[in-house]
Parts: C-alpha cells; structure tokens; sequence
C-alpha cells in the first residue's frame, strides 16, 4: 500500500471517528438544552397559572392556554414537589398523540388543594433537531467528499517530486556518467531528498569508477606475471634433461598459475556482469547456438560415451552473444564433467524456458548455495565461480534461474 494511501485511511478514519462523536455529544447537547426550554416554558405556564388563581380566585379553563393540556386533581397532600417528565401529548386540534413534556405541581384554591399538569407538545422541538442533526450530517458528508478530493489530487501533486526522485532512482545506473534530472520544489524535504540522492549518486559514482580502475589496472598487472610464469613453465616443461621428479612439480606450478589465470579472468568477468559493463545486445536466435554449443563439446560427450537428447523450438533472445555463450560453456561444461559414463543429457528449449538434465551422483545438490560462490565438490578442478556466472547473467537479463534434483536427473531450469 502506497505512502498516500496509508495517510487517507488515517485521514479518514480519524475523521470520521471525530464526527461521530461530535455528532453524538452534539445531538445529546442540542436534547438537552431544548428540554431545559421546555422546562423554562413550563415554568413560566405553572407560575402563570398561580397567578391566575390568585387574581381571579377560581381554576382557569382549557381555552384560556395556547396549545397546553393543563389538568387539575384535587389532592390531600398538603406539600408536592414539583417535578418534569416525559408524556405522551394529545393534540386537542389535530386528535393524535404527539411526544409531549410536563410539568406536575401543587396549587391552593379556597383552602383545597390541586394536581396541576401542564403538557406541552415536543414536536416542534424534535423537528428542529432532526434540522440540525440533517444539516450536521450533510456538513459532515460534504467534509469527507473535500478531504477525499484534496487527499487524492493536492496530496498527489505534492508527492510528484518524489515519484520523480524514485524513478530516477529506479533508472539510475552507476556506470552511465550521467547525473540524476531532479526537479526543483518549493517542499524542504523533498528539496533535501534530492541534495542527499545527488551527493550520494556522485559519491558512489566516484567511488565506483574509482574500483573499476583498481580492479583492471590489477587484474591487468596480475596477467603479465602470469603469462610470464606460464610462459617460462612450457619452455621448462619442454627441457628433456628434466627428470621425472622435477618435471611433476613444474607440471603442479603450471597447472596452479593456469587455475590462477583464469580465476583472475572469471573474478574481473564477474565484476563487468554484475556492474552491467557489457555492451553489445542482438537478437540472437538461441535454439542456434545451443546447436552449435553442442558441436563444440561433441569431442567431450563422445569421451564420456554420454547419450544427448535434444527438444528445440525457435526462440529469439535479445542479449549480448559473448555472455549467452558463456552461460552455454558452464551449463553445458557442467553437465558433461559431473556426468557419469554411458549416462544421459537431456536439453529442452521452449518458448519460455530452458531446462539442462543430466545423470550424476545419486542425490541432490544443495539448492540453496549451489550458485553462490566458491561452491563446488571436492573432485571439481573448476574455480567454483561457472554457475555463480550463470546466476548473475540470468539477473542481469531478468530471467530466473534454479536447480532441482528430479528422477535420478540433476536440472538446470533457466525461465525467459
């Protein structure tokens, strides 16, 4: 879920929480108060009708009130306290009943005492809060409509310098000299966002270019020692005064400074593939060159007697032909050296992947470090770095990669 997406169901949520309890604590106050001025009116009506009997010294009649019920009970209880409460209201105009509110009080008339109750209608009050209480909730609508608004169109124009800054940096490449286009704002964060990404693309720039050149001028001084040694090794080797004993441990040092040379040629490989300093895609038609990697290792399949089945379709790749050949030399280099005698390779090409099976040893290898580096069996002579290439060239083109162990048959599953 999406930064802007979290803050507007915050937003919301708190928002509408808040309203709903404002709504609540509102509706109840604006009750409150119109039953405290029903009571007051109540209050004035009972007073009104004291005073009535002690002008004119007799009840007054229903006609002499407004739209009041006012009842009268004659009582022996000397002293009541009055009190309010709510009744149901009959309407003596309209004849239907109507939510009402009283008020019961005591009154003296010629030394008998009356059961005053004054019933009022509470209609006009209800009426007035179902206003308010409409009026609240198309208010409260009408705010969540604007704050969706401004969360999902002035908020997204906010947050548009840093989705500028993200794609940038999705797109950044550290061996392309050229910098981050970020776009000015009047936003201080963002504005600091982008001087902390820009002095950091240039920091890490300069500290690449700076490795770049460290592993080439050294991988380039370790070449010509290298060659030297080996160089001098054949012409030593060559010497026929040399004696058995000697010869062997020439034969070692040639055989080590050659495991040398080529680790120092796949560790710098490794380092361009990772860094993606490469150049030269086509479109290459793999089913092609999986025919032609064959015949190049017809010599070794025929050595180990192994039995190649093939299944090839038409597939069009767009990559660079010197890595595509260097993923085929491991796979297939791989699959040939740990195979048995008289065993079985099976190469599969489909639209969508390539599957590489081979007999070996009885049981699986360890799926999860089989591609890391320096992983390799104790009876390999390789540098343990041919399936770590492999790995990083399907990273490096977005395919997926993994190995299985599946009926006796060890396989390589590369998908496009």
């Amino acid at each position: 879920m999406k930064l802007s997406d979290h803050y507007n169901k915050a937003s919301v949520i708190t928002t509408i929480s808040v309203l709903l309890t404002g709504g609540v604590i509102y509706f109840f106050a604006i009750t409150y108060i119109s039953r405290l001025q029903l009571d007051r009116d109540l209050t004035e009506e009972v007073n009104e009708v004291k005073e009535y009997i002690k002008g004119n010294h007799n009840l007054p009649t229903q006609v002499e009130f407004d739209e009041d019920v006012t009842t009268f009970i004659k009582t022996d209880q000397p002293v009541f306290n009055r009190r309010y409460f709510d009744t149901v209201f009959v309407n003596p105009k309209e004849k239907k009943q109507e939510e009402g509110r009283a008020v019961e009080d005591m009154v003296a008339l010629n030394g008998q005492h009356y059961k005053v109750i004054i019933t009022v209608s509470r209609e006009g009050t209800e009426y007035l809060i179902q206003i308010i209480a409409l009026i609240t909730l198309a208010l409260v609508i009408g705010l969540l409509v604007m704050l969706f608004l401004i969360n999902r169109y002035v908020l997204r124009g906010l947050w548009k310098p840093f989705y500028n800054t993200l794609n940038e940096l999705k797109a950044f490449n550290i061996s392309e000299p050229s910098n981050f286009n970020l776009q000015n704002n009047q936003v201080d964060e963002f504005a600091d966002l982008n001087q902390a990404v820009q002095v950091m693309s240039e920091r890490i720039k300069h500290d690449f270019q700076h490795l770049k050149h460290l592993t080439e001028n050294a991988s380039h001084e370790m070449m010509t020692p290298l060659a030297v040694i080996t160089t001098k090794l054949d012409t030593l080797i060559q010497d026929e005064s040399l004696n058995p004993a000697h010869y062997d441990l020439i034969n070692d040092i040639y055989v080590a400074s050659g495991k040398l040379l080529r680790l120092n040629q796949t560790m710098l490989l490794l380092v361009k593939i990772e860094n993606n300093l490469i150049e030269g895609n086509e479109v290459l038609r793999l089913d092609n060159l999986i025919r032609e990697k064959l015949v190049q290792f017809q010599e070794l399949i025929n050595t180990k007697s192994i039995i190649v089945s093939e299944k090839l379709v038409e597939k069009e790749i767009f990559a660079s032909r010197y890595l595509i050949d260097i993923l085929l030399n491991n796979l297939f280099s791989n699959a040939i050296r740990h195979n048995t005698p008289n065993g079985h390779q099976y190469i599969t090409l489909t639209p969508g992947q390539l599957i590489i099976q081979n007999t070996g040893i009885p049981n699986a290898l360890h799926a999860e470090t089989i591609f890391d580096r320096f992983q390799k069996g104790s009876q390999s002579e390789g540098t343990g770095l041919g399936l770590t290439i492999v790995k990083n060239i399907c990273n490096l083109y977005n395919w997926k990669v993994r190995y299985y162990f599946d009926q006796s048959l060890h396989t390589f599953e590369i998908v496009f």
